[in-house]
């Protein structure tokens, strides 16, 4: 495909409000859209709402994205904060569910972050009845697909509607949610590219950023599954009155012994306990507050006698304790308790009844559920807490390559132009997880703390000065003589040879 960047995205007006937007949708290989393809704005009113938020009239507009890289590259961005807002294009011709496989793709930027909204795309079912302008929630489709958030609940949607072959109708599969953590897709304001594959083998797979967060068959790990089970419980089957389902009872032949006394305490005194010395036993362990004043308005006909109140007794400080002195309590080791019989295996047991199982009348075996049915639009119906979702570059096809050369074009000239450096990614981790700074410092700060000491604080090689002799009584060699000698000679000196300026500087060095 050549370079896409949807530029064709050329309305000037981004608070224009008649019934169509210039697209940003693609169809690859055999699906191509004539040049006066466009979104459709609906004006259709939800069922079961309040008046005031039935109507979906949250705006959207075709505008470049607030700290946009590319310049002149614009998107469908959704305006309205707390809005129901409807959107879709047709089709030139539906796709159907044949050998080949389905490829979705599209890009989302939560400009503002995301609080509580989606920012999901359904695939809109081929029926006579399909009118774009009047787009609403139960409008059917075949596939939602997309990211969806409210809270901390971070979703991925994958979803089709699967067409029972006995009865004709629809029942809503959902795919097991992802275990790769979405978090970052919905916080960090960048651009991702949500994709979706299905293959003919009933193989699926989502992809964020071309990497795979979930995967699965559309047999085995959708929710409720596809197929129903060959048989059921039998609706109409009872429990027997004498169904015995008690796997333990009481032994009927135990017998108390004659010694079990369940009138015994559990607890008694303890009769090895001797009182401290030291213990006042006269003396109250609180009393009256000596320096208390009863107030000047205490009505003793309302408020009754007054009476100091309690502090704890002084003369207790330095005693063990105070007041009449009682034996501590300990376990009775006599202590048994209200006897009960032993539980012994019920020899009548049969078990937790169930009902027994019969075939299941609604039974059927849909080996094929990857034919869905087809879908001839493409549509944004949605509700959101924040304003400002980017969505670009939608495209469907039949050929992995193809999409994959697509997102190149497209999704990889943003990712390249708003990518961070290593360093603005370190520093986005550890806002999120304060404890890769413990990581940071001991992998990065702590060698080069450890490389400057060791270089700048190194043993010198240069020659003694002549105030470190003086602290000594060793012999000073006659500088001035060996340096004449050496002139003499013609050759370099050995003062030379250590201090020359061939020798490198590595302590500037490691700092540069």
């Amino acid at each position: 495909p050549k370079s896409l960047n949807s530029n064709a995205l050329s309305i000037t007006d981004p608070s224009i409000t008649n019934e169509t937007f210039p697209s940003c949708f693609h169809l690859g290989k055999n699906h191509n859209l004539s040049a006066g393809f466009s979104w459709i704005l609906s004006n259709a009113k939800k069922d079961d709402t309040d008046e005031e938020i039935a109507k979906y009239d949250g705006k959207w507009a075709v505008e470049e994205m607030k700290d946009s890289k590319l310049p002149g590259d614009k998107g469908l961005v959704l305006k309205s904060r707390a809005k129901h807002h409807a959107i879709s294009a047709q089709m030139l011709r539906p796709f159907t569910f044949d050998t080949r496989p389905l490829i979705i793709q599209y890009e989302v930027n939560f400009q503002a972050g995301i609080d509580c909204g989606g920012a999901y795309v359904k695939l809109l079912t081929q029926t006579p009845e399909l009118n774009l302008d009047q787009f609403v929630d139960k409008t059917p489709y075949t596939i939602m697909f997309g990211p969806d958030k409210c809270g901390e609940d971070y979703k991925l949607h994958f979803i089709f509607r699967h067409k029972n072959p006995k009865t004709g109708e629809f029942e809503e599969k959902h795919a097991k949610k992802p275990e790769a953590d979405l978090r970052m897709y919905y916080t960090d304001k960048k651009t991702h590219l949500y994709t979706l594959v299905l293959n003919p083998d009933n193989s699926f797979e989502v992809l964020v950023d071309q990497t795979v967060v979930n995967s699965g068959n559309l047999l085995t790990d959708m929710t409720p599954p596809v197929n129903p089970p060959a048989e059921i419980e039998d609706p109409e089957d009872q429990k027997p009155e004498d169904w015995d389902e008690r796997p333990k009872i009481q032994d009927p032949e135990a017998v108390k012994p004659e010694d079990w006394d369940e009138d015994a305490p559990a607890q008694i005194p303890d009769e090895d306990a001797v009182k401290p010395d030291g213990w006042l036993d006269d003396e109250p362990e609180y009393i009256g507050d000596p320096d208390a004043v009863k107030p000047e308005d205490w009505d003793e006909d309302m408020d009754g006698e007054w009476e100091a109140p309690q502090i704890p007794n002084p003369a207790c400080e330095t005693a063990p304790g105070c007041g009449p002195w009682k034996r501590p309590m300990i376990d009775n080791p006599s202590y048994k308790g209200k006897w009960k019989p032993p539980m012994i295996d019920n020899p009548s047991y049969q078990g937790v009844w169930k009902p027994r199982k019969i075939p299941n009348p609604g039974y059927f075996e849909d080996l094929q559920p990857f034919k869905m049915t087809p879908f001839s639009a493409v549509g944004l119906e949605l509700w959101s807490m924040t304003s400002d979702i980017f969505f670009d570059n939608f495209f469907i096809t039949d050929d992995r390559n193809t999409a994959d050369r697509w997102a190149a074009d497209g999704w990889g000239l943003k990712k390249a132009a708003e990518g961070p450096g290593l360093a603005a990614q370190m520093l986005s981790a550890a806002e999120e997880r304060p404890w890769l700074w413990v990581v940071y410092i001991l992998t990065v700060v702590l060698p080069l703390v450890l490389i400057i000491v060791f270089c700048c604080t190194g043993k010198k090689t240069n020659a003694a000065s002549p105030a470190e002799y003086k602290k000594t009584d060793a012999p000073q060699p006659d500088v001035k003589e060996e340096e004449e000698e050496a002139e003499e000679k013609g050759g370099p000196g050995e003062h030379d040879q250590v201090s020359g300026s061939s020798s490198p500087n590595y302590c500037r060095s490691t700092l540069v």
